[in-house]
C-alpha cells in the first residue's frame, strides 16, 4: 500500500462526489454532484442526513487518519443513511492550498 502521498502533517480538504444514486433523493443529489469540505467550511449543497452521517469520516480523513481496510488511503466511500433511496459518495483528500 503506497499511502505516502495522502498522509501528511497539515489538514486536507475533502471532496465528496456522488458516485451512485437510486430512487429519488429528497435533497435532489445526482451522480457527479459534489461539495468540498475544509477546516473552515463547506462549499456546495448537501442534505443534512448525509452531512451528519459522513462528518466523522470527513474529519478523520481531513486530519490524516489511516483506514487499514482501504487499498488507497487517498479516497473512501460512504453510504447515505436513506435506505429507501441509496446514495453513495466518494470522499477524496485534495490539497488545501
Amino acid at each position: 500500500m503506497n499511502d505516502a502521498p495522502c498522509i501528511r502533517d497539515k489538514p486536507w480538504k475533502i471532496r465528496l462526489r456522488v458516485i451512485s444514486q437510486e430512487g429519488t433523493c429528497a435533497a435532489g443529489h445526482r451522480v457527479d454532484d459534489g461539495i468540498i469540505i475544509s477546516d473552515t467550511g463547506i462549499n456546495g449543497r448537501v442534505c443534512i442526513s448525509l452531512l451528519y452521517s459522513v462528518l466523522p469520516k470527513v474529519y478523520a480523513m481531513m486530519y490524516n487518519a489511516r483506514f487499514p481496510w482501504l487499498k488507497n488511503q487517498c479516497s473512501a466511500t460512504h453510504a447515505c443513511p436513506d435506505a429507501h433511496n441509496p446514495l453513495v459518495v466518494e470522499l477524496t483528500r485534495i490539497d488545501s492550498e
